[in-house]
């Protein structure tokens, strides 16, 4: 019933997202960087951890080069599609990045490798979803990937997503994981349930 529900939401908000025009977009996704760059966590993180967009995702490239630009340490994903796990490496530029196969793309493996279990300097995460409820719900591509990863993460989690893509509530499962801040394009913010659903949150 649940994956009924989510599979529903998913099919409709990616054609609002393939329906969208590339100069609304642009606009929209320049509105989140600029937010991005006023965040207290932001400006406080020594590493940033980011997605690569692909074409109907909104695009953190901007945020990614003021992290650069500010000396931080800045990670992409690697994705383990057999056991549905992520590890984040850190990259230089956005050059070193390559076709993951898939569509996307990836850091190289032999980059140094977060240990989010150990380390204690500050981090950020910019989570990607195609919506998002007003608890820090989001609603991904179905596979898990970040619902696994960010279980284990204390750092601060921030939901990227389009103001008109959150929702009252979206449907969850028991492994589903929440945001501590909504990141739009009309600015920030902090969700009901900021980081509960994680260990390590109060």
């Amino acid at each position: 019933m649940i994956k009924k529900q989510k599979d529903d939401i998913r099919e409709e908000y990616k054609e609002r997202r393939r329906e969208m025009p590339p100069e609304d977009k642009f606009r929209r996704d320049e509105a989140i960087c600029r937010a991005a760059e006023g965040l207290v966590s932001f400006r406080y993180a020594e590493y940033v951890l980011l997605y690569a967009a692909t074409a109907d995702e909104i695009d953190v490239s901007a945020i990614a080069k003021a992290a650069f630009a500010k000396g931080k340490k800045v990670l992409f994903p690697r994705c383990d599609r057999k056991s549905h796990t992520m590890t984040y490496h850190t990259v230089s530029s956005l050059e070193e990045l390559t076709d993951d196969g898939m569509g996307g793309l990836e850091p190289p493996a032999e980059n140094p490798v977060y240990d989010a279990e150990h380390e204690t300097a500050g981090a950020v995460c910019f989570v990607p979803g195609l919506v998002y409820d007003r608890a820090g719900y989001r609603l991904g591509y179905g596979k898990g990937f970040y619902d696994r990863y960010l279980s284990g993460f204390s750092g601060c989690t921030i939901g990227v997503v389009y103001s008109d893509y959150i929702l009252p509530e979206v449907p969850r499962g028991r492994f589903d994981v929440t945001v501590d801040i909504l990141l739009t394009e009309k600015g920030v913010r902090v969700t009901k349930n900021a980081g509960k659903t994680r260990p390590g949150k109060v």
